[in-house]
């Protein structure tokens, strides 16, 4: 009886905690619902997620309030992925057309990588051919996942990515995970060896890569080195698939995805197998008591 309601206990307080990357003074943002009022002062402008009623502004969408001088917008909690320009994400080749690659970054339109973004094999610099636009699908084909930026947004809203940093490039060996791009808390780098022995990338549009660690070492061929016939070993494989569990406990409990968090519930999992992290008793303890630490942690 006391597990069960230690469990619900978890439950309730793992629930009660509101995703918004906005999260100040430790205070939680007020949550709108469509159809709800957000002002009705005067001298306001409606920006997204908003629409005016009887000379006040109501909510359109579920999200948190954002204002930026005198104009209001509602930011959902679940929505396809707005770029900015900076962002790290993780993509997948849709489509190889003339001089560039379609990618999909979760975003509400394909985003677009120029051969003229990309390094070359070896990191050379100089100008694209004929030739080079030839062999684009050597290079990147349909299928292949990459890490890249972005770097410019255009007037429909479609994504420019460029990968001509040795760090971003084709990922080899690893998982891909999908969560929400609100659950990605905004940090100065995305790239992190973590210590229990894989490397991750946290991909600004809700596309995460796990991976055995990166010899930083093994630079390159111009983000273009994916060695498939590597045998992976088994505890390798045991860590990443125990960091897949942790994230998704992580996101289905409604918690920001960062490296501090990830690691955190890495550490607390470690008392289960890898496939006990499936059950609703482990997911609600691990997602406690990482919630726990990360507030012992804030103070």
């Amino acid at each position: 009886m006391t597990t069960h309601v230690n469990i619900r206990l978890a439950v309730d307080r793992v629930n009660n905690s509101i995703l918004c990357q906005g999260l100040v003074d430790n205070k939680q943002p007020r949550l709108f619902t469509p159809g709800e009022v957000v002002t009705s002062q005067h001298g306001f402008m409606k920006g997204h997620g908003c629409y005016v009623e009887e000379d006040e502004i109501k909510a359109s969408v579920a999200g948190v309030m954002e204002q930026v001088n005198r104009l209001i917008s509602i930011k959902p909690l679940k929505s396809r992925y707005n770029g900015e320009i900076g962002d790290v994400v993780v993509g997948r080749i849709v489509d190889v057309q003339q001089k560039r690659w379609k990618v999909d970054t979760n975003s509400k339109l394909d985003s677009a990588l120029l051969l003229s973004s990309v390094n070359l094999p070896g990191g050379e610099l100089r100008r694209r051919s004929a030739e080079d636009e030839q062999m684009m699908r050597k290079y990147l084909q349909e299928g292949d996942l990459i890490s890249a930026e972005v770097q410019n947004i255009y007037d429909d809203g479609q994504l420019a990515l460029y990968t001509r940093s040795l760090k971003y490039g084709k990922l080899s060996q690893g998982i891909l995970v999908k969560v929400f791009p609100s659950l990605i808390k905004r940090r100065k780098t995305h790239f992190h060896n973590l210590p229990c022995g894989a490397s991750i990338i946290l991909g600004n549009n809700g596309f995460i890569w796990i991976s055995p660690t990166v010899n930083s070492e093994i630079e390159g061929d111009g983000g273009f080195t994916q060695n498939l016939t590597d045998v992976i070993p088994r505890c390798d494989r045991e860590v990443i698939a125990r960091l897949r569990n942790c994230i998704h406990i992580l996101a289905q409990c409604k918690m920001m995805l960062y490296d501090t968090s990830i690691l955190y519930a890495y550490e607390e999992s470690l008392k289960y197998d890898v496939k006990d992290l499936l059950n609703q008793e482990c997911i609600f303890d691990v997602a406690f008591l990482t919630q726990h630490k990360l507030r012992i942690q804030e103070i």
